[in-house]
């Protein structure tokens, strides 16, 4: 009797599955995790695991200041997921969904999930871990992820700007993207493929007229309008 019970409990059949890898796809615990975390075979949702890397938890002066500013940040942010949404809308389809954590513990640090319409994910995994083919890019980690409603991955603390954990939440913090960038990627769907010449061409101007190409008044106005933007901005894609 003692034999058969140890053995039903070293079956795996017997543990329970791990509700915050079912929620949102990664676990603190990672192999160690004492619960079930069930891969999926199949899943929309494609993980990119550690690919971002936020310049403002890196890039501090001698004093301890951040030497990135939020605006510089953001520039550095959206180019990244442009770059990334488009490579993979190009590559495997039209792209429903694409969220980018923000948090620093090193299960979520830096993962990004896209939720894509392809016929074989699974293919499409091979592929990614192969190489990843931006070439600012190393190559990266991929798996499907069992995350289908980032609603309940997302912490929704930190969406009302209370969440007390910071970057070491066990849930999604979720990094918002630029209010233009949003209508550019989400705004034009059955417009075709956008062109990324085009879309440097946008960052460029953008970023001279942060500059203030006058060197005067009006480029003080600009960059007043553009941190006013910055603060306004919310939503999550």
């Amino acid at each position: 009797i003692y034999q058969h019970l140890m053995c039903l409990l070293s079956c795996p059949c017997s543990r329970v599955n791990c509700s915050f890898y079912f929620k949102i796809g990664a676990c603190r615990h990672g192999d160690r995790c004492s619960r079930l975390h069930n891969k999926p075979t199949f899943s929309q949702t494609i993980a990119l695991l550690n690919i971002y890397r936020n310049p403002q938890n890196t890039a501090q002066s001698a004093d301890g200041i951040r030497a990135v500013s939020d605006v510089e940040m953001q520039e550095h942010y959206d180019e990244f997921f442009e770059e990334v949404f488009t490579e993979m809308e190009e590559k495997y389809g039209e792209v429903e969904e694409m969220n980018v954590c923000d948090n620093l513990g090193d299960h979520l640090v830096g993962n990004v999930y896209v939720k894509v319409r392809v016929r074989d994910p699974m293919s499409a995994i091979i592929n990614l871990s192969k190489t990843w083919p931006l070439s600012s890019l190393s190559p990266v980690h991929s798996e499907l992820s069992p995350v289908t409603d980032f609603r309940e991955a997302c912490c929704r603390q930190y969406e009302m700007g209370e969440c007390t954990r910071g970057g070491f939440c066990n849930f999604m913090h979720l990094k918002p993207i630029s209010r233009e960038l949003r209508r550019d990627l989400y705004g034009r769907r059955g417009g075709g493929h956008r062109s990324r010449s085009r879309s440097r061409e946008r960052r460029s101007r953008s970023r001279d007229r942060g500059r203030g190409g006058d060197g005067g008044r009006g480029g003080g106005r600009d960059r007043e309008k553009r941190r006013s933007r910055d603060r306004e901005r919310s939503g999550r894609f």
